[in-house]
């Protein structure tokens, strides 16, 4: 089975250490339920440790990552969850859902194999963060990868839809966590754990720009006011499916 992460995974966990901040939200909107099912659980980030978790990953890179205490994991993909009807009490799926071939029917085999609550943290595509005004190829990637918000209530029936606001010391290195640390956009290691950077190939050109502003005090000037805020809604979402 080849997945996008078996080529790009292979340091993420160096970078993407949850964030307990995020990790409370998500574990809160999960409910009570005891059976967890995570699909698209790389290395078992955001994973609650007080429940029964059954992950399921595709990529093997991101397996042999997970820890020895991890939840036990299962090599497989979301639009073929291998479990019976109504196997879980909840189920979760963590800034995973554009790495999905059919987001479609993936979301349809999270419903099916889940008796209560379905817990997805994504991204709006119509949000437009900073990074955006350096890297325009993010927004065509985003518009073709991520479901608009509304598909998410066609797919799954009602949801209720709350933003995620990223802390500015936000411990785990997804695309948009260094708003107000963009330095960091420089480093390639950290680079190396975003998918985005992968999809849309050469960034030089709009990183080199960055690395001007940021030398020449110009960003500061263009986003004086980020400096002053604890978080941002960069566009992530949480989407609870009850």
């Amino acid at each position: 089975m080849t997945a996008s992460y078996d080529r790009i995974g292979v340091d993420y966990a160096r970078f993407r250490k949850p964030d307990p901040r995020i990790a409370a939200a998500i574990h809160a909107a999960l409910g009570q339920g005891e059976t967890v099912l995570n699909v698209g659980a790389g290395a078992g980030s955001y994973e609650p440790l007080d429940r029964r978790v059954t992950a399921v990953e595709p990529s093997l890179a991101m397996i042999r990552q997970r820890c020895p205490s991890a939840a036990s994991v299962v090599q497989a993909s979301a639009e073929f969850l291998p479990f019976s009807d109504g196997a879980f009490d909840v189920s979760m799926a963590i800034l995973t859902i554009h790495h999905w071939p059919d987001r479609e029917r993936g979301l349809r085999e999270m419903r099916r194999v889940t008796r209560g609550r379905i817990v997805l943290l994504t991204f709006d595509p119509a949000s437009r963060p900073w990074l955006t005004d350096y890297l325009p190829e993010l927004v065509t990637l985003d518009e073709k990868q991520m479901p608009v918000m509304s598909e998410y209530e066609q797919w799954l029936g009602a949801v209720h839809i709350t933003r995620v606001l990223v802390p500015h010391d936000c411990t785990d290195g997804f695309l948009h966590a260094y708003w107000r640390r963009p330095e960091l956009y420089l480093d390639g290691r950290r680079r190396c754990g975003i998918s985005s950077f992968w999809a849309i190939g050469n960034a030089e050109a709009g990183l080199l720009r960055l690395k001007i502003d940021l030398e020449t005090g110009e960003w500061e000037r263009r986003y004086a006011k980020l400096l002053t805020q604890d978080a941002y809604d960069a566009g992530y979402r949480l989407v609870v499916v009850h």
